[in-house]
């Protein structure tokens, strides 16, 4: 029998945007998850942007998400933290989406002793402050990434991302960093956390078999691959897990929607 699912977590690029257009039908989903007062949040391992920044962006493309409903790696990497060791400090490479998160969470950020170096994406990565970072490990500071994600995309092409970066920092102090975003499943228990969800009730929907079905899994999740991003059916039969289901787009699953307080 198939779960009744009373949330969802939802991948971003590939799932509702596609490059900087709505996936068609992706309004209708997000619509009626509204209003309907289901509990959803938009997930993303892209760290660059804060929240509102993204919901300024999903709103260019035709797409209305307020901005407590978005969950990146930045807020699961400030999450965790807060968590591991409340009031600290890091040394950041990354852009105002992770610093926002990690001074919400009660982080000082500072280049002196900090208790961990925190790598995220930019698209201008300093040649100097790599260099800050591999010293400060090399000094003691705890090595921490938002993502592994190795490329990221762009309109000329893919761009080095965060688990290039990271790969070179590990190569120079032979540190491996801890990644908090997807595939670990501790980014899916943060969000299902955020929104006072339970994984036997909660259904991910992803685009990628290797981040968001995996990560879905290992946390207890539905799972749902959708073939509006990189992922083909049979692509997807190679991986030694599966999906519990693989439809077509979000618009498929409009008609499965229910309130959040309807009858099991």
């Amino acid at each position: 029998m198939r779960r009744v699912i009373r949330s969802w977590l939802i991948d971003m690029d590939g799932v509702l945007v596609h490059e900087e257009s709505a996936v068609p039908g992706a309004d209708r989903f997000l619509a009626t998850l509204r209003e309907h007062g289901i509990p959803f949040l938009v997930l993303t391992n892209n760290s660059i942007y804060t929240r509102r920044d993204l919901s300024a962006r999903l709103k260019a493309s035709g797409l209305e998400v307020p901005e407590e409903s978005i969950w990146t790696s930045a807020n699961a990497t400030a999450r965790f933290l807060e968590d591991q060791r409340p009031g600290g400090s890091a040394f950041v490479i990354g852009e105002a989406g992770l610093t926002t998160a990690l001074h919400q969470n009660g982080y000082t950020l500072t280049e002196r002793n900090p208790d961990y170096v925190v790598l995220g994406e930019t698209r201008t990565y300093s040649f100097e402050r790599i260099t800050q970072a591999i010293r400060l490990i090399g000094d003691g500071a705890r090595f921490i990434a938002t993502n592994p994600d190795a490329t990221g995309p762009s309109l000329q092409g893919p761009l080095p991302a965060t688990g290039s970066v990271a790969a070179l920092i590990t190569r120079a102090t032979g540190v491996e960093p801890y990644y908090v975003g997807k595939p670990n499943p501790l980014m899916m228990r943060s969000a299902l956390n955020a929104i006072d969800a339970h994984s036997e009730t909660t259904a991910m929907i992803g685009d990628r078999m290797d981040t968001d079905v995996v990560s879905g899994l290992e946390a207890g999740l539905e799972t749902i691959l959708v073939l509006t991003g990189v992922a083909t059916r049979e692509a997807a039969e190679r991986f030694p897990f599966r999906p519990s289901r693989i439809v077509d787009s979000v618009a498929d699953l409009v008609d499965e929607l229910r309130p959040a307080d309807a009858a099991v």
